[in-house]
C-alpha cells in the first residue's frame, strides 16, 4: 500500500469551502511532490431555464471559470508548486470529478470542500461531496471549513 500521492484533483467553484480545500491540497501536493490538477465543473442543468439562445450566459460562466482557475493557479504557484494543470468540463459536478475528471488524469487523491447545503437539501438533492465520496476509485478528503 503506497502512503504518497502522485495527482491529486481539486475540486474548485470559488466557494469558500474550495478555499480551504485547496489550502489542504497544497499543503498535501507539496509533502508527497504531488502534482495538482484544479478542476471546475460547469453545471449545465442551471441553463435549462435560460432560453435556448442566450448564449452569453454559458460564455460568462466560461469565463467565470477560466479566471477563477487562473487565480487558484497563480496562487498554487506563488506557494511553491510548479506542476499544476486547469481542468474545466461541463456536466454535473456530482458525476464529472469522480467519474470523468479523476480516471482522465490518473489522480490517486480528490480533495474537496464540505458541502453548505442543510439535511433536508442533502436529503432531496444529495451533496457533490457526497457522491464524489461514493463514485471515486481513490482517496478522496472532504475538507471542512472550520468556524469563525
Amino acid at each position: 500500500m503506497t502512503t504518497t500521492y502522485k495527482t491529486i484533483v481539486v475540486a474548485v467553484d470559488g466557494s469558500k469551502e474550495a478555499e480551504w480545500a485547496l489550502k489542504k491540497a497544497i499543503e498535501i501536493a507539496k509533502r508527497n511532490k504531488a502534482k495538482l490538477i484544479l478542476s471546475h465543473i460547469i453545471d449545465l442543468r442551471g441553463f435549462t431555464t435560460v432560453e435556448a439562445h442566450d448564449y452569453s450566459l454559458a460564455e460568462r460562466s466560461e469565463q467565470y471559470a477560466n479566471d477563477l482557475l487562473e487565480r487558484y493557479k497563480n496562487a498554487v504557484i506563488a506557494a511553491g508548486l510548479n506542476d499544476v494543470e486547469t481542468d474545466i468540463e461541463f456536466g454535473s459536478p456530482k458525476v464529472k470529478i469522480a467519474k470523468d475528471v479523476a480516471p482522465k488524469y490518473k489522480a490517486d487523491l480528490i480533495i474537496c470542500g464540505a458541502t453548505g447545503l442543510n439535511a433536508v437539501e442533502r436529503f432531496l438533492i444529495g451533496s457533490v461531496s457526497e457522491n464524489i465520496v461514493r463514485y471515486a476509485k481513490c482517496d478522496v478528503l472532504v475538507v471542512r471549513t472550520p468556524k469563525e
